[in-house]
């Protein structure tokens, strides 16, 4: 009777490599789908959604602090955010999506772009953190560096299998 081996640690790295795909193409498409109602949400449509979402609390309990936050935050969206918002969403969603695209055809060019495109991700996100703290850009930038590791390991094991002409 022969017994089965459990999935290889190597297996392991490239299951999680692609599951880390999966979930960055994801994000880059709801990245560009928030950039494009970015480019629809201006102040004045946003301050008309915030006033319908916070009214009814609003006239229950006018203290409510998630109801006046969102008021201060409408308040202080300007053209100038809008514009910002949907230019980053969009484009970080659709180098995401093309990285995301290219690593799946496996093209070797396209896994240091894909190291250095995250080490700047990473990096706009520490300083993002710095100017306003965010539990969530600490754990986006921890993701993009596993998905750095796992994209490296990948890139190894891909350099060191011989060469396959296409036919």
């Amino acid at each position: 009777m022969l017994i089965k081996k459990s999935t290889k640690p190597k297996d392991l790295f490239h299951l999680g490599f692609e599951l880390g795909l999966i979930l960055k193409g994801l994000n880059g498409l709801l990245e560009m789908i928030g950039g494009i109602l970015f480019l629809f949400l201006n102040p004045d449509r946003l301050n008309y959604i915030i006033v319908l979402v916070t009214q009814k609390e609003l006239s229950h309990d006018p203290n409510d602090m998630v109801a006046n936050v969102l008021i201060n935050l409408s308040h202080s969206f300007s053209v100038s955010t809008q514009h910002f918002g949907a230019f980053y969403l969009l484009s970080h969603g659709l180098i995401k999506c093309i990285l995301v695209f290219l690593l799946w055809r496996r093209k070797s060019w396209a896994y240091p772009l894909t190291i250095g495109a995250l080490a700047l991700f990473i990096l706009y996100q520490l300083y993002r953190y710095i100017i306003s703290p965010s539990w969530f850009l600490i754990v986006l930038s921890i993701f993009d560096a596993v998905m750095i590791g796992l994209t490296l390991i990948e890139y190894r094991k891909m350099r060191s299998q011989p060469v396959q002409l296409e036919e």
